[in-house]
């Protein structure tokens, strides 16, 4: 059985259920285990034992929040060598722009030499005061949707061998 490993971290809710719809979608592929793993508690373990990967997290400043960041950090030098040519996406909640933060989830993937296999999906909430960065987000029903085809798409992707 395929595995498909989703580490997410969110503040505000919004990368949360940006994971939590995509884990829905890929669980209506059968023949493919899905693992939501909180960034805090995911380790280098969790990615050995994966076939692929959907990496979910805020823009914080221009880039991947720091718990996300954190999880990489750890994470990197225990797998090098041992990902090459996994495939990977990424969901960035973000309150403007999202593509400093997808930029650098690239370039960390680059590092593990993993394969992209979509464009990253960025969902934009447009907070822009202290008071609507810091609420708790909504996302919106359509941007949920697209985010449990791309889990679909991912789980599908592996049970096919397509990645």
């Amino acid at each position: 059985m395929k595995r498909l490993l989703i580490v997410w971290h969110s503040r505000t809710g919004a990368a949360r259920a940006m994971a939590a719809a995509a884990a829905e979608g890929a669980a209506r592929e059968p023949g493919v285990e899905t693992l939501m793993r909180a960034a805090d508690d995911a380790g280098p373990d969790d990615l050995l034992c994966a076939d692929g990967y959907l990496f979910a997290a805020p823009e914080n400043l221009a880039a991947l929040s720091g718990e996300m960041k954190a999880f990489f950090d750890r994470c990197y030098y225990p797998v090098l060598e041992q990902l090459n040519g996994r495939p990977y996406a990424a969901l960035i909640a973000a309150g403007s722009d999202g593509s400093g933060a997808a930029r650098q989830l690239a370039r960390i993937a680059t590092g593990w030499r993993l394969k992209p296999v979509a464009e990253p999906r960025i969902v934009c909430t447009h907070a822009q005061t202290p008071e609507a960065i810091l609420a708790e987000k909504v996302v919106p029903q359509v941007e949920l949707d697209a985010c449990a085809e791309l889990g679909q798409a991912m789980a599908t992707g592996l049970a096919m061998g397509v990645f």
